[in-house]
């Protein structure tokens, strides 16, 4: 009875400690930020809206309405090799984070063993204890356990820590999934681009053919001059060379959308086919909205979290640490009678472990977690920064290109008349073949810049989605922001 009261008066001792224990270290605080009010644009007021009804959810880039781009994205989600990479590091976070939490439990552990031995009869003993030689077995087995009183909070301090580095490999996955759609859609739209730009310049070496020929039957005729055949056969060459440029760059972008999907570039082909219509408008919202949906800002704040967690984990190493151990099980001479009642063993206890001198290392260790913990809040207010800037610049950007393609497309129109102008004047003789090649020369740039534009302003808008954070309101990440930082 004396011995039960004993080990009753133990447990309720570490049981207390566990319940009336405190957390050492800062309780977690998000870090403060300068959020403007709205976002704005060369003088610009964008009106808060509902980017997450406009943008659809996960799947933002079905709002291009373009089957071929949505195919291409659910293969990058399928095949690529960078994104099963990142699910690979959640996997093993989440994996690190449940490792932590296994130390709020009893650490349970069966320990046989047996030996045989001989003592020497030539041991030193003390008299007037005879020398003599003898054998003997030991087999035990006994059940031990080892629990670690979290009186400090070490324990839920490095859990915390775990979890917090978890959330933060989530968002990093879906850092790494907005960005990968995101580059599938800009070189997507940039290949289209190119295909607009092969279509222009096809038709230009066909019209520069057509000149030639005509020119050679006038030469032939005699109404026009060698000068004018090679001014003609220099022109279509020249064209003829840029086609050939403006092929190989398309088969650079092919080859990219190859790696993105997850294929061989040798396997991998897209029929030519070009931009129509203009980009959807993608309404910004607000500052402080922007913050909840970017998943690079959402992984700044958990990693923020995961340093304030790990002062706590270094404070807690300047007090006593305080285990409960135990061990119960049989213990005999012979394995016949190993487990009769009289062979059984037990014993319990607490182990406090003091630290006295360490050398300076604890104090170092909390100098560098509070350091550490500097550095993330510092990162993720650069964070935040990058974020507000990036909205800013796809915002406009957009702007300034919508302007810059209406200012193209009457370059385009008055460069067209010019030349339809001058072909005519040249038919009837008035002027010379080199200045229809001016004028034609004209025509194409601005039909080319026409066609950049449009794949430019195709590009910005998948930038300033990517700004936006996407669609990542599904993400799971979403179900970790702890309410007091809210």
């Amino acid at each position: 009875m004396n011995n039960f009261s004993h080990l009753f008066g133990i447990v309720a001792l570490a049981t207390l400690g566990l319940f009336n224990g405190c957390a050492v270290g800062p309780d977690y605080q998000r870090a403060t930020v300068e959020t403007p009010t709205s976002f704005t644009s060369d003088g610009t007021t964008w009106k808060e809206a509902s980017p997450q009804d406009a943008i659809a959810k996960g799947q933002w880039w079905v709002m291009y309405d373009d089957s071929q781009l949505n195919d291409l994205e659910t293969q990058a989600s399928d095949n690529n090799q960078n994104l099963k990479a990142a699910v690979a590091r959640v996997d093993q976070a989440r994996a690190l984070s449940r490792v932590a939490k296994s130390e709020f439990y009893p650490a349970l552990s069966l320990d046989p063993s047996g030996s045989v031995y001989r003592q020497s009869a030539n041991q030193p003993v003390p008299p007037p204890a005879p020398h003599q030689a003898f054998s003997a077995s030991d087999v035990r087995v006994p059940l031990d356990l080892s629990y670690e009183v979290d009186i400090w909070g070490r324990v839920r301090r490095a859990s915390e820590a775990a979890t917090a580095d978890f959330q933060a490999s989530v968002a990093d996955f879906e850092t790494i999934r907005l960005t990968l759609h995101a580059e599938v859609a800009q070189t997507y739209f940039s290949l289209r681009a190119v295909d607009a730009e092969l279509a222009v310049l096809q038709s230009t070496v066909a019209l520069r053919q057509q000149s030639l020929s005509l020119i050679q039957d006038r030469f032939q005729g005699g109404a026009s001059s060698d000068l004018e055949v090679a001014q003609a056969e220099n022109a279509l060459a020249t064209t003829q060379a840029d086609l050939a440029g403006v092929e190989k760059q398309r088969e650079t972008f092919e080859h990219a959308l190859a790696v993105l999907v997850g294929k061989p570039a040798v396997t991998f082909h897209l029929a030519s086919a070009t931009l129509t219509g203009l980009p959807p408008e993608i309404p910004a919202g607000t500052p402080s909205s922007l913050l909840e949906r970017r998943p690079d800002v959402a992984e700044a704040e958990r990693t923020m979290a995961a340093a304030n967690a790990r002062i706590g984990v270094a404070k807690a190493a300047f007090f006593p640490e305080v285990k409960l151990i135990g061990s119960a099980g049989f213990e005999s001479a012979n394995f016949g009678n190993l487990f009769d009642w009289p062979s059984k063993l037990w014993a319990i206890g607490p182990s406090i472990s003091i630290p006295i001198f360490q050398g300076d290392k604890n104090v170092a260790n909390y100098s560098r977690a509070e350091s550490a913990y500097l550095e993330t809040v510092a990162q993720y207010r650069q964070q935040v920064l990058v974020a507000f800037q990036e909205v800013e610049d796809g915002l406009s950007g957009l702007k300034t290109l919508s302007q810059q393609a209406a200012a193209q497309e009457r370059a385009v129109s008055s460069a067209q008349r010019a030349y339809d102008i001058a072909n005519s004047r040249y038919k009837e003789g008035s002027i010379s073949f080199l200045d229809v090649v001016d004028v034609q020369r004209t025509l194409l740039q601005n039909q080319r810049e026409a066609v950049q534009t449009l794949g430019q302003r195709y590009v910005t808008s998948v930038l300033l989605v990517k700004a936006l954070g996407g669609g990542w309101q599904d993400s799971p990440i979403k179900q970790f922001n702890p309410t007091a930082t809210d």
